[in-house]
């Protein structure tokens, strides 16, 4: 939850400049004009430069995303709020990180997360592997650092090391 908390203050930061830009200049008319009823008059000027600015300020965010939900966290499992919270995702086949697409999959999966209520994010406080829905559809578990491959089941017996 904190790095999740973490993860996404970048992104909305970026998006609240221009809402916090309209309320400061006083334009409360043309705020609603673009973001609410649309029935208020706003002048087509300032209307044209907040949102503008927020069309340009889209462009840092999607770049954030791709770096720290994508790249950075398929390929170390950890985006800047797991490393901070010191936990990381990896598969629950090789408990190697996932890469790129897995990661970019997952960040979509967890859309199903939030179809009922959010329920999805709950999710690990019955879970047996703690794991999110959308966890389970990607195949990925959150281990904290340092934390290697659960031991083989009992009824595995483990091989002989003097066998070939």
């Amino acid at each position: 939850m904190v790095a999740n908390l973490i993860d996404w203050t970048p992104i909305w930061v970026i998006f609240l400049i221009p809402l916090v830009g309209l309320v400061v200049a006083g334009d409360v008319e043309c705020l609603d004009s673009i973001y609410g009823s649309g029935q208020s008059y706003c002048s087509p000027a300032v209307s044209d430069f907040w949102t503008s600015i927020q069309f340009i300020a889209v462009l840092p965010g999607v770049v954030y995303f791709i770096w720290n939900f994508c790249y950075r966290q398929g390929a170390t499992g950890q985006s800047i709020g797991k490393s901070v919270m010191k936990f990381r995702v990896v598969s629950a086949q090789t408990w190697q990180p996932i890469g790129f697409w897995m990661s970019l999959v997952r960040q979509i999966a967890h859309y199903v997360d939030q179809i009922v209520c959010c329920v999805g994010y709950l999710w690990p406080l019955w879970d047996k592997k703690r794991q999110t829905l959308a966890d389970k559809i990607v195949g990925t578990v959150c281990l904290p650092l340092g934390a290697g491959p659960p031991p083989p089941p009992q009824w595995i017996e483990p091989q002989d090391p003097s066998l070939p």
